[in-house]
């Protein structure tokens, strides 16, 4: 087990590294660019000031040479300082930015998670012991209803009819779990659930799926046979191996989850990783966004590790060496 987690902690290294390649690279592919927006805050009446105003600035934040360098000097000082680098616009850490937001997406994304699981699993669960039933009818449309339903026109609706119907919208200030938990569970559980919407319809067929089929096993129909209530037999046998399948399928949803958050945090104005990475691509902050590329990608890569790793808690006969 420690080898192999040794092993995969490496090949995270390689994989940051060519992700990391391709972003540096592509952001700056997008029209226009700092520089110009940096000018256009100053008002000067001659080309020519605008042109020497460029190029200071250009200077001073080290954009005047070519991307090969600047990629070379920000993977120096995330490997000899540890740091991700600074906003072109604040002048402030990414590592601070970061600290400051990512509790809120991490609130979110679990939160969204639990509300999944609390939608999947029984539906799931149900339409499989109960096949071809309404019930299984029912929860099979509701399946694919929610898959698709995109999650942007869902927090939309969610955000607009309320205010026009009920004079009703979730709260638009960060509020703390620490200052008021009520609060601040009012505040998440509204996009949480549009969040999570989208995930549990995948998670439902997986979950349906994986339970007909683990029912159809000879072990099952021992457990029929001898007797045991069916309460028993769901929960001791069927339901944990059907749910390797189910974790994976989790495990793969969640860099797509963590990608919905950018939108959901943006509508419901949440001040959470997403938001600052919008942010930054709208105003051209190339070292936010490759900074919160890198801490995202290795919170995805460590996540599908333990992913990986709770096979063998579901499974005995799975080993890791």
């Amino acid at each position: 087990m420690r080898t192999y987690i040794i092993r995969r902690v490496i090949a995270i290294i390689p994989t940051l590294f060519i992700a990391s390649l391709i972003v540096f690279f592509l952001i700056r592919l997008i029209p226009g660019d700092i520089i110009d927006q940096m000018v256009r805050e100053h008002e000067y009446v001659s080309d020519v000031s605008r042109q020497m105003t460029r190029d200071v600035i250009m200077h001073e934040l080290g954009l005047d040479v070519p991307l090969y360098v600047q990629y070379g000097r920000w993977l120096g000082d995330i490997f000899l300082h540890g740091s991700l680098g600074a906003s072109l616009w604040s002048k402030t850490t990414i590592v601070e930015e970061i600290l400051v937001r990512w509790p809120v997406t991490v609130e979110l994304g679990l939160m969204a998670l639990v509300v999944a699981f609390c939608i999947a699993l029984p539906i799931g669960t149900y339409s499989a012991i109960r096949q071809d039933t309404a019930g299984d009818y029912l929860g099979r449309s509701l399946a694919i209803l929610f898959v698709a339903i995109p999650n942007f026109w869902l927090a939309t609706m969610v955000m607009v009819f309320p205010a026009l119907w009920w004079n009703w919208s979730p709260p638009m200030m960060l509020i703390k779990f620490t200052d008021n938990p009520l609060g601040n569970l009012q505040m998440f559980i509204v996009p949480a659930l549009v969040l999570g919407v989208a995930m549990a319809g995948v998670t439902m067929r997986m979950t349906r799926t994986m339970m007909l089929e683990v029912l159809r096993q000879d072990y099952i129909r021992t457990a029929w046979a001898k007797g045991l209530r069916e309460r028993v037999v769901v929960s001791r046998h069927v339901l944990k191996n059907a749910l390797i399948p189910v974790i994976t399928i989790v495990g793969l949803q969640l860099p797509v989850m963590i990608g919905g958050t950018v939108i959901i945090e943006q509508i419901f104005v949440l001040p959470g990783v997403g938001r600052l990475m919008l942010t930054a691509i709208n105003t051209r902050d190339y070292p936010i966004v490759s900074g919160v590329m890198v801490f995202v990608g290795t919170g995805v890569l460590l996540i599908n590790l333990l992913v990986d790793l709770s096979y063998a808690f579901l499974d005995p006969r799975i080993h890791y060496r």
